[in-house]
Parts: C-alpha cells; sequence; structure tokens
C-alpha cells in the first residue's frame, strides 16, 4: 500500500497543516509523514501565509478557523503561489455556505471535524470521479436557518453589518448566531 501511494503522491510530496489545534496538528502531520508526505505545521493564518509564500507546498490541509483570522486567506495565498496545490479545508463548524466558498477560492475538498488520517489523504489524491455518497439524514429546520445565514455572510465577504442588513436581522442577534456551532 505504502509504494501505491508513494506511487499516486507524485515527486513532490510536501504538506502544509494548519491548524491552531497543537495536539491535532502533531498527531495529523505524524499520520501524513507514515503516508509517505513530507508534512509542515503552521498554527496561524499568519504562519500558513508565510510558508505559502516562501514554500508553497503540493498538498495543504488548512483548518476553517483560526485564532488570528480564517483559513480561506491561507488557501487564497497558497492559489496565489501554487495554483496545482491539492488543498483540503478543515473545519468544526461544517457548512454548505462555508464549503462552496473554500471550493469557489480553490480548495479541493472540503471535511468535518474529526476528519482522520485517511479521509484526508483521500480527500487529497481523490480526482473528482468519484461521487461522495449522499447524506443519511437529512439538515433539521435549524440546520437550513443557520446554513442560509452562513451562505449570506460568505456573499457579503464576511461583512456582519451588511449580512444583518440584508437578512432583516440585529447585527448583535446575528453575531451571537454567527459565534455558535452549527445546530445537528
Amino acid at each position: 500500500m505504502m509504494d501505491d501511494l508513494s506511487a499516486e503522491l507524485g515527486p513532490d510530496r510536501t504538506l502544509l497543516l494548519v491548524d491552531d489545534d497543537e495536539p491535532f496538528v502533531k498527531r495529523l502531520a505524524k499520520a501524513m509523514e507514515k503516508r509517505g508526505f513530507i508534512p509542515e505545521t503552521a498554527e496561524s493564518v499568519a504562519a500558513g501565509k508565510a510558508i505559502a509564500q516562501s514554500r508553497p507546498p503540493a498538498y495543504a490541509v488548512v483548518d476553517l478557523r483560526l485564532e488570528d483570522g480564517n483559513g480561506l486567506d491561507v488557501v487564497e495565498a497558497l492559489r496565489e503561489r501554487r495554483p496545482d496545490c491539492r488543498i483540503v479545508v478543515l473545519t468544526g463548524y461544517g457548512a454548505i455556505a462555508t464549503a462552496v466558498a473554500a471550493v469557489k477560492i480553490g480548495a479541493t475538498d472540503y471535511l468535518s471535524k474529526p476528519a482522520d488520517a485517511n479521509e484526508v489523504t483521500n480527500a487529497l489524491l481523490a480526482r473528482g470521479e468519484v461521487l461522495p455518497e449522499p447524506p443519511e439524514n437529512p439538515m433539521s429546520a435549524d440546520r437550513v436557518r443557520w446554513e442560509h445565514i452562513q451562505r449570506v455572510y460568505e456573499m457579503c465577504d464576511r461583512n456582519v453589518s451588511e449580512t444583518a442588513r440584508r437578512l432583516n436581522m440585529h447585527r448583535r442577534t446575528l453575531q451571537r448566531i454567527l459565534a455558535k456551532r452549527s445546530p445537528k
């Protein structure tokens, strides 16, 4: 299996992992190294962008919400420096709107946390021929509402005031909704 994976990875096996959860990113780096990647880690948007500028990798796994900002900024920096980089966006705040935004700016795939090394590897190496399985459970009404709010928020370039105006909602109410995790 290792030889098969090495052949699939190609000559450049560099991998950037950007996540502010230090234990998670260290475990993932070790697991990805065992799979033949050459991982480098960053725990902030600033560090991720710096690596993207100086040593753009062939592969990247980027957390969406980081202490110092949005992981999509790292995705954009990677796309500018290395258009062929295969990027997977990871997040604990799974939302259709952010998935669409991530894919629009160049992410290859989008995974919700917790994702294991096998899922990450499969997403990084997927070439688009295989369609994902449909979800077993449909979304709840609360989840559909939350997804709609997230979509409008992304359409407004993550501007809270403009999003609140378009949704005819008080800005502070919207901020509270955006700060919470997504409903099931």
